[in-house]
Parts: C-alpha cells; sequence; structure tokens
C-alpha cells in the first residue's frame, strides 16, 4: 500500500514538472522604457511586465535573454528561443519569417536632434543618422530616404552618445523611445512630425514566435486578450507611460 502511495505522489510530482511550461523570451535589453538592465543587471521593462503577466497567464515560468536586436528573428527561426519581445514593428517582411501575436503596443518613429543642428526632416539630405541595425528605422532610411546616411548602431544608447559627440546629425527611432533621452538631455528636439507609415510603424509591436508554434502563439494572444480584458495591461502601460 506505501508503495502504491508514494508512486501516486511521485507521479503526481512528476505530471506537475511536466506541466510546468518555460517560455524562453529574447530581447534587446538597451531599449528602455521598454527593456533595459537596472543597477542589479536584471532585465527590467514594459515588455518585461507584460510577458510576466502573460506567463501568469499560461501559468508558464519566463525567462529573459539578451540578445543583439538583428539576431532575435534568426535566433527563433533556429529554435534557440521561443518567443522575441523587444519592442518588434509587425512588419509585411518580418510576416515571412516569423509569426507575430496581436499587436500590444501602438507605435510611430521620430528624428531627434540636438537643439539648432537640423531645422526639419528635409534638411537631412546628406547628413549622418543614427538607426538600430536591423530595425525598421534603418530599413525606412534606406528604402524612403535614400539622400540620407543611415549609420546602423548595435544599440540606441551607442547611437546616443555619438549624436552628443558630434559623430552623427540625429538619430531616428521609436517615439516612446526617444522620449526618454530628454530627461537626460535638455538639449534635444525632435525633427519634423512623427512618422507612421503603415508599411513601417503602423501595424505596432508585437511578440514574435517561430512559425511552426501555433500552440505558443494561440497561448500568447489568448493571454494578451485577458490582460486587457482585466486591466493588468492598463496597470503595466501607465507604469511606464502614464507621465
Amino acid at each position: 500500500m506505501k508503495k502504491i502511495l508514494l508512486a501516486s505522489i511521485i507521479g503526481l510530482v512528476s505530471a506537475n514538472a511536466v506541466a510546468q511550461q518555460e517560455i524562453k523570451f529574447a530581447m534587446e535589453a538597451t531599449y528602455a522604457p521598454f527593456e533595459y538592465v537596472d543597477e542589479n543587471n536584471q532585465i527590467q521593462g514594459f515588455d518585461v511586465d507584460l510577458a510576466n503577466a502573460l506567463c501568469k497567464q499560461i501559468d508558464a515560468k519566463c525567462s529573459f535573454h539578451n540578445q543583439a536586436f538583428d539576431s532575435l528573428i534568426p535566433a527563433l527561426k533556429f529554435k534557440r528561443y521561443d518567443a522575441a519581445i523587444s519592442g518588434i514593428d509587425i512588419t509585411e517582411a518580418r510576416q515571412q519569417q516569423v509569426s507575430f501575436t496581436t499587436p500590444y503596443y501602438d507605435n510611430s518613429a521620430a528624428f531627434v536632434a540636438l537643439q539648432g543642428k537640423v531645422a526639419n526632416q528635409a534638411v537631412l539630405e546628406g547628413k549622418r543618422v543614427g538607426v538600430q541595425n536591423g530595425s525598421t528605422h534603418q530599413s525606412y532610411l534606406l528604402e524612403q530616404m535614400t539622400g540620407v546616411t543611415a549609420v546602423p548602431y548595435a544599440s540606441y544608447q551607442d547611437a546616443f552618445i555619438d549624436m552628443q559627440n558630434g559623430r552623427i546629425d540625429s538619430v531616428f527611432g521609436d517615439t516612446a523611445v526617444v522620449a526618454e533621452w530628454f530627461d537626460k538631455n535638455d538639449k534635444l528636439t525632435y525633427v519634423g512630425e512623427q512618422i507612421t507609415n503603415q508599411q513601417y510603424f503602423g501595424n505596432g509591436f508585437g511578440i514574435a514566435v517561430n512559425k511552426g508554434n501555433q500552440a505558443l502563439l494561440d497561448q500568447l494572444n489568448t493571454a494578451l486578450s485577458a490582460v486587457k480584458q482585466n486591466g493588468e495591461y492598463q496597470v503595466i502601460f501607465d507604469k511606464y507611460f502614464g507621465k
């Protein structure tokens, strides 16, 4: 009887262990407020909090892995990670490589420069503009503003430093990200209006998964819908963007 009971307990524990799903999220953690590394060397940010909320809904364990932005989609295709959440614009070109959840953040893009350096977007012609390598911002400049020299960076932090030091004339990035820089430098200014070109920026951010992982995609979409309906998404949004 004891052996039967012990076997039952072991079987129950094993079943629970199998049921505990782990979702490995890849992200490029120099993209505050979406993802960044804090003073304790922990990855934090809007995307992290949202992913944790989704994992709670799914009853899964989350882990976060810092990767170069231009390696995120290849890493999913080779199944090194389960998902990527890193302020990734949903575009037709990317949808040919990976699958995306429904959008979780509406986005736009903006140029910033030091005050007095660039009067408007028209005079960016012939100037050097920093972008993150592999980003839709880089694609936009290369395809829509061919007179601009797009200077690729591994992170926007490096681009921001180079702009401050006069090595580039402007930086082109997501509006929510560049807005953070104004708290660090009161000599910044926006260059022209925000850009919402539907081909590049108008579809929002999505969580990317391998095209063969429809089960995870369905789980994430269901969880995303739940946290939007129960108010948890709004709490997370207000924490980062409610100022």
